[in-house]
C-alpha cells in the first residue's frame, strides 16, 4: 500500500454514496402515506412523520428500525391512538422489506474502488443497524476492497478523530467521501480531512447543509467516477 502521496486513508459513506438507499426509504413512506390516506393529505402526514422521526432520532438514532418505530408512532398519533392492528402490521412488514432490499451499486462504484484499494487505506464509514448495514455490504461483493469497516452510531468531529487516530492517521493525510453534507462532510472537514460530496437526488431533509464552497479542503464532483482523476489533481 502506498502512502507517499497526499493522501493515506480515504473513507467512504456507504447507503447512497456506494448503493441505493434513500429510494426504499421513499418507497416505504408513500406506502404509509397510503395506509393513512383517510387520516391525512400527503403533506400533513409527511409533516408529521418528519416531526417523529426527529423527536425520535437522540432515542433511535438511525436506521431501519428506528424509522419503522417513527412510522408505527406518526399513525398512532394521526389516528388518536385507534389504528387498528392491521396498519400496524403493514408498517413492520414494511420495515421488514427495509430490511431485505436488494443491493444496487451506484455508478462507477466498483471499478472506482478497485483502482484506489492497494494505493490508498480505504475504510468504510457508515452508521446505521449493525446487522443491515454488515448485510448490505456483504450482499455488495465491495468489502474486499475496504482495509477497514467502522459501523458508528452517529458521524461527527469526534468520530473522524476516533477513525483516523485509531488507523495511525493524521486526519491532514485523509479523506472522506460521501453523500450528505451534514454527515459525510462537515464534520469530516472540521476534523482536519479533506471532503468530498457525491450528491445524489433524494437525501434526507435532516442531512441539508449550506455547502462550504469557501473551505480549501472541499470539493465536489457528480459521481464516483470522477473521484479517481479529481485525487489526480490534489496529490
Amino acid at each position: 500500500m502506498s502512502v507517499d502521496g497526499k493522501f493515506s486513508l480515504i473513507g467512504f459513506d456507504a447507503d447512497d454514496t456506494l448503493w441505493k438507499h434513500a429510494d426504499f426509504y421513499r418507497q416505504a413512506e408513500q406506502r404509509l402515506i397510503n395506509l393513512l390516506a383517510g387520516f391525512g393529505d400527503d403533506a400533513e402526514i409527511t409533516k408529521k412523520l418528519r416531526e417523529v422521526e426527529l423527536r425520535n432520532l437522540p432515542l433511535y438514532s438511525f436506521g431501519v428500525k428506528g424509522f419503522t418505530l417513527s412510522m408505527i408512532k406518526t399513525t398512532i398519533e394521526l389516528t388518536g391512538d385507534r389504528a387498528p392492528l392491521s396498519l400496524i402490521k403493514s408498517i413492520i412488514s414494511s420495515g421488514h422489506e427495509l430490511l431485505k432490499h436488494p443491493i444496487e451499486l451506484l455508478s462507477h462504484v466498483a471499478e472506482t474502488l478497485a483502482e484506489l484499494s492497494g494505493v490508498y487505506r480505504l475504510v468504510l464509514i457508515t452508521r446505521g443497524d449493525l446487522f443491515d448495514q454488515e448485510r448490505k455490504l456483504e450482499e455488495s461483493g465491495l468489502r474486499k476492497f475496504f482495509e477497514a469497516v467502522e459501523i458508528v452510531s452517529d458521524k461527527n468531529v469526534e468520530t473522524y478523530r476516533r477513525i483516523s487516530e485509531k488507523h495511525g492517521m493524521r486526519a491532514g493525510r485523509a479523506m472522506m467521501v460521501g453523500n450528505s453534507l451534514k454527515s459525510d462532510v462537515i464534520p469530516a472537514l472540521e476534523a482536519g480531512y479533506w471532503g468530498v460530496h457525491v450528491p445524489q437526488p433524494i437525501t434526507w431533509v435532516v442531512e441539508h447543509f449550506e455547502t462550504p464552497i469557501s473551505t480549501p479542503r472541499f470539493r465536489k464532483i457528480n459521481s464516483l467516477g470522477e473521484l479517481v482523476q479529481l485525487i489526480g489533481t490534489l496529490v
